[in-house]
């Protein structure tokens, strides 16, 4: 159990490298295209989780992965928990307000192997705070997060990958 713990760490610390390193030309010219003028950031946080995936069953029968739900925690810079990502997609800050998004774009991510960046509508659906005036989100410099490389071999059974991103909230 330690040592899965321990290679667990191992994996999420080169990822949160990979985060530090300086933005690829492909990394720009994708993220340029998610872009919303006359917006400003409301909030900018790191989200470390995992992309739930769950084995349906297609029109001919056979199964493949198809995405569930997310399940992520959202940091500020000095490293303080903010708000959780879930299925809807949705985001709830810890001061109660809490937003729905509806994806208007993507774009590729510049990690190969990993889930696209995206431009999201947001809505308000909770308490007035941080995210209730939020109109867009952007998740940016996404590592990680696609449907297990296994197949899936029962209708119903469950396949976590975990992911990192930038989320970007803005007014």
């Amino acid at each position: 159990m330690l040592k899965i713990r321990l290679i667990a760490l191992g994996v999420a610390a080169i990822a949160c490298c990979m985060l530090a390193l300086p933005a690829t030309a492909q990394d720009a010219s994708s993220a340029s295209a998610l872009d919303v003028p006359d917006t400003h950031v409301v909030a900018s946080l790191e989200a470390s989780g995992v992309q739930i995936y769950e084995c349906r069953q297609k029109s001919d029968g056979t199964l493949q992965w198809a995405l569930k739900a997310p399940d992520a925690n959202l940091y500020d810079d000095a490293g303080a928990l903010v708000a959780h990502h879930f299925e809807g997609p949705s985001w709830r800050a810890n001061d109660g307000s809490q937003i729905a998004g509806s994806v208007l774009r993507q774009a590729p991510s510049g990690t190969p192997n990993s889930i696209p960046q995206l431009l999201l509508a947001a809505k308000s659906v909770g308490a007035k705070g941080v995210l209730s005036d939020v109109q867009y989100i952007q998740r940016l410099a996404t590592v990680g997060g696609v449907a297990p490389a296994r197949a899936c071999t029962s209708v119903g059974e469950e396949g976590r990958a975990p992911y990192l991103a930038r989320y970007v909230f803005l007014r």
